[in-house]
């Protein structure tokens, strides 16, 4: 293998360090050892896991290439606004969704796996922080907000569905590590300003003692107005860790606290987005996160053979949402202040009279109402709201809130053995984990009319089966007050022989058990609608790779894994295609869902021509059983979970690097197919393809919405001398299909479906520069999007409440007598228009 020395973890056997490189050369699965280079890139030691517990330091041209690194260095540049941003740019094969239109909230997808902060997002990606699993136990979701990128001294994206990452792990896993007194000691504070009313403002500080002990604190602050129409971010962060170690030993206790208000006004129409790109559908959509993290690590070595490693922790967070929408069940209705002679006379006046006796005579008008003189319509849900009759069919407004309140906690350890088996070199990890949570979740509707600035007024009538009245004859009802337990017991082995020091085997599995109790405080005891349930999985994960390894300049690898997610809290509680709900703002009772099976078939090559250019291939095919998928039910924007047969991501990575004296250049590529593997019906009435029903087919091999076939990064990074450098980096990004046409068969007919059934492709290019003041001052500038591009990296299908001048607008073909067709659109995810920003870092004194 190679021989490039390590410093090891707490005293661990240099052997040990090495034959980990050989382990995660196969579970990775990669065995090339070295790491696209960048230039001025502090020389590190960098820690990279084949389990989720933090492991073996290795040096950087040790790590696995397919093992994907980025170090202190490169998460700490300027030239990236957030962590997201980070991934987006630097990992290959990499890309987000911009569906809630938050820097902070973006879903990141690598190889058409995705972890997202959004309840409903098919989730298949695991995130680690110091071995802490990050995957919130309702939905699987990741608030990426709570993750402080000035504390990160690394992050490793590790490919395929690796068992011993454990649940969710099913295309890939993201370890990140965080920093500490004894690696990152010194002060060091940082400024920036940009476009946007951007203003950001971090610091950290570390060190260490004769005695053992080390200390690390880092905050930050960010904040802008948003570059869409009334979309201000709030982002807080605080990180510390205390550590001890000795010879053979290491503690470290970790605090994290984070508060951060997020407004994400989502996706918007077409031809609303034409008429400008700032513009957003309804407003506000603003969340608010509350986070507390507590971890206690430690390893010991036991002896020159064993090393011990475990860590327990406690995690709190609380999320508070507070949404204006459209209320979709009004757009087929009559909203407005007349009688249509649909039998609504007598509500047209009775609206009339209970407006003229309760205060507003002289502000209501005297004559009809409609489309052509009334944009906003407001006093028909007024008058209904008093009158306590059909508020949720004349109130086209809403104002979803959610609180949910996660406690999570608890803990793991493993043993890691090195010892010739058989007279070869071995190394062998056994462990086990426990995982808790308990989740409290509580959602409310209020009705209101929707303003022309797109805010909702509220009134007093809610969806609480009484004051909203009904929609389509059945009581307007989405209140939700659920609990959910979850518990989650795991045991792993993994062991790696080496033969003729060239050939490494590894064989690898994961036990998880998983109980969820879901309890219902408003319809308790089970029964039609009723969210009780105690449901239970269990499954055995096993891998296996093997890596041929002649020489630092050629590797190759194949392997075979395994991995599983188990339906959460919120998927069990919204899977009944009679109760569908509206994500997430109600749950509806349980059928039964399967968990999700992703088996992943891997094979790569990777070599250097030389010192300074180095190459990689692979190629991954990832098969998933009983997929979770949110079916749309109608229009109104309904639906449930549901297990879709199979769907299939499979793909070629291919990427180089080279140094040219001061340049440094870099290019990745991925052609990558995500397809539905089999056949399945589905409500689409948004797609122009659909029946009389509603309804589309999907047939083998329709591309799955949202995931391009092409990807493409190219990054040249430039030391002009010892005071100024620069980078120019693109990243480009093929077409993908909206949601809502999973046939791919969606076609606009230019009255009642609008717009196409896609997003199209794009390539966009930044630009950064720093200069080096003096030893302790760097200043920096750089520049997203430079050429302005304007473009969207998300789309769906869906039924518009606006008309081209942005006016609301229901029963839209009322005039020909049809009060039932409704005009659907295309909605995009716009992205960021050209954003720069220019900032000092000083470093005090050590």
């Amino acid at each position: 293998m190679h021989t490039h020395r390590a410093t090891p973890t707490c005293g661990a056997p240099a052997q040990l360090v090495s034959l980990s490189a050989a382990v995660l050369s196969v579970l990775s699965p990669s065995v090339a050892f070295s790491v696209e280079p960048a230039v001025n890139l502090l020389p590190s030691v960098v820690i990279i896991d084949s389990t989720p517990l933090p492991g073996i330091e290795l040096q950087r041209e040790q790590v696995p290439a397919n093992v994907q690194q980025l170090d202190k260095a490169q998460v700490e540049n300027p030239a990236h606004a957030n962590l997201t941003e980070l991934l987006n740019k630097q990992l290959g094969s990499v890309f987000v969704n911009d569906i809630q239109n938050n820097p902070f909230q973006p879903d990141v997808n690598y190889r058409g796996f995705t972890a997202s902060p959004l309840l409903g997002t098919a989730q298949g990606l695991s995130v680690y922080l110091d071995g802490v699993r990050l995957n919130q136990p309702f939905g699987d979701v990741v608030s990426w907000d709570l993750i402080p990128r000035s504390a990160i001294s690394g992050i490793a994206l590790m490919p395929g569905s690796n068992p011993v990452f454990g649940l969710n792990t099913l295309g890939g896993a993201l370890s990140v590590h965080t920093k500490d007194g004894k690696s990152d000691p010194g002060t060091s504070i940082q400024a920036l300003a940009g476009s946007h009313q951007r203003f950001a403002v971090e610091f950290e500080h570390g060190g260490s003692n004769k005695d053992g002990l080390d200390w690390f604190v880092t905050g930050n602050t960010f904040s802008e107005d948003g570059w869409r129409v009334d979309s201000p971010t709030d982002v807080r962060q605080l990180f510390g860790k205390l550590g001890w170690r000795n010879g053979a030993s290491q503690l470290s206790l970790s605090v994290g606290l984070a508060d951060n208000e997020l407004t994400g006004n989502g996706l918007q129409e077409l031809r609303l987005l034409q008429r400008d790109y700032s513009s957003v559908y309804t407003k506000p959509d603003e969340t608010n996160n509350k986070g507390l993290f507590l971890n206690l690590a430690g390893t010991h070595s036991l002896s020159d053979s064993l090393l011990l490693s475990g860590n327990a922790y406690f995690r709190n967070i609380k999320t508070r949402t507070f949404n204006g929408d459209i209320n979709d069940d009004t757009l087929d209705q009559n909203v407005y202040l007349t009688g249509t002679g649909d039998g609504s006379q007598a509500n047209h006046s009775a609206n009339r009279q209970y407006l003229f006796n309760n205060g507003f005579a002289g502000r209501f008008p005297t004559t009809a109402e409609n489309t052509s003189n009334t944009p906003f319509p407001m006093w028909a849900c007024i008058a209904q709201v008093g009158l306590r009759d059909e508020p949720a069919e004349k109130c086209n407004g809403l104002i979803n809130r959610t609180n949910t309140d996660q406690d999570n906690y608890g803990l793991s350890s493993q043993l890691t053995r090195y010892a010739d088996l058989f007279g070869r070199k071995n190394q062998l990890t056994v462990g086990a984990a426990l995982d808790s949570s308990r989740v409290k979740f509580l959602q409310s509707t209020q009705l209101g009319y929707l303003n022309a600035d797109r805010s909702i007024t509220g009134l007093n009538a809610f969806a609480d089966g009484v004051t909203g009245g009904e929609a389509d004859g059945v009581p307007f009802d989405n209140r939700v007050d659920l609990s959910g337990d979850t518990d989650t017991y795991s045991v792993y082995a993994t062991n790696t022989m080496t033969f003729n020091e060239i050939w490494h085997l590894t064989l690898s599995g994961r036990f998880n058990s998983t109980k969820v109790k879901n309890r219902d405080a408003i319809l308790a005891g089970g029964g039609p609608g009723s969210l009780d349930g105690d449901h239970k999985f269990s499954r055995f994960n096993p891998a296996i790779g093997l890596a041929y390894a002649p020489s630092q300049q050629f590797n190759a690898y194949a392997s075979y894994n395994e991995g599983n997610r188990t339906p959460s809290a919120i998927e069990l509680g919204c899977a009944d295609p009679n109760n569908p709900c509206k994500l997430p703002n109600s749950l509806a009772g349980d059928p039964p869902l399967n968990q999700v099976v992703t088996t992943t078939k891997e094979a790569g090559v990777h070599g250097r021509i030389n010192k300074d250019t180095g190459w990689r291939a692979s190629v991954f095919r990832a098969d998933n059983k009983d997929d979770l998928l949110f079916v749309s039910d109608n229009t109104s924007g309904f639906g449930f979970f549901k297990n879709f047969g199979k769907t299939r991501r499979q793909g070629v990575e291919l990427g180089f690097d080279t140094q040219i004296g001061p340049i440094n250049l870099g290019a990745d590529y991925t052609y990558l197919e995500a397809t539905f593997n089999s056949p399945e019906t589905v409500n689409g009435e948004a797609n122009s393809s659909a029946d009389a029903d509603g309804r589309i087919q999907i047939n083998k091999g329709n591309q799955i919405p949202l995931v391009p076939k092409h990807l493409m990064k190219v990054k040249a990074d430039w030391a002009m001398n010892g005071q100024w450098s620069s980078r120019v980096g693109m990243v480009a990004v093929g077409s993908s299909f909206a949601r809502g046409n999973e046939n791919n068969q969606h076609q606009a007919n230019g009255t009642t479906f609008l717009g196409p059934g896609e997003s199209s492709g794009y390539a966009l290019f930044d630009l950064g520069v720093q200069y080096k003041v003096s030893r302790n001052t760097k200043l920096f500038a750089h520049i997203n999007n430079v050429f302005d591009r304007q473009y969207a990296n998300a789309s769906q299908l869906g039924a518009t409440g606006f008309d081209a001048d942005g006016r609301f607008v229901a029963r839209p073909f009322s005039a020909t007598g049809d009060n039932d067709t409704l005009v659907n659109s295309t909605f995009f995810a716009p992205g960021a228009p050209r954003t720069a920003w220019v900032g000092m870092r000083y470093t005090f004194d050590k």
